[in-house]
């Protein structure tokens, strides 16, 4: 299974899975795990988390800028970018619907005004 970064990172902070250097993930090793029904709370955390240390925490250096573009570009790669034909389609829909709901908008504006008009010139 092929994690992302902030996959990893989240799993293990949660201490679930042992990332290995391929990116892929393997169980802590005693069958338990997020979802598993073994926590004796149901699954629901009480109250607040335990602070831990901040010198026990292993903290991952920053990302560069250009890996940060690189996985970026990975990422928008796997977008699945429409069509020019739907993009126009998809264009065409909002400017009519936009059409459509200003002209419903200055006709209710317009009739009110003149129900509001008349109501307080007939004196």
């Amino acid at each position: 299974m092929a994690l992302n970064r902030e996959q990893k990172r989240q799993l293990e902070k949660s201490g679930n899975v042992d990332v290995d250097a391929d990116g892929g993930g393997t169980g802590n090793g005693n069958g338990v795990g997020k979802g598993s029904g073994a926590d004796d709370d149901g699954g629901r955390r009480k109250g607040r988390a335990t602070p831990t240390a901040q010198s026990s925490e292993h903290k991952e250096p920053r990302t560069s800028p250009r890996q940060f573009v690189k996985e970026v570009r990975s990422e928008l790669r796997k977008v699945a970018w429409p069509t020019r034909q739907e993009t126009i389609n998809y264009s065409l829909i909002v400017a009519m619907t936009l059409v459509i709901m200003t002209t419903l908008i200055f006709g209710l504006d317009w009739v009110f005004s003149e129900v509001v008009l008349r109501i307080f010139d007939a004196k």
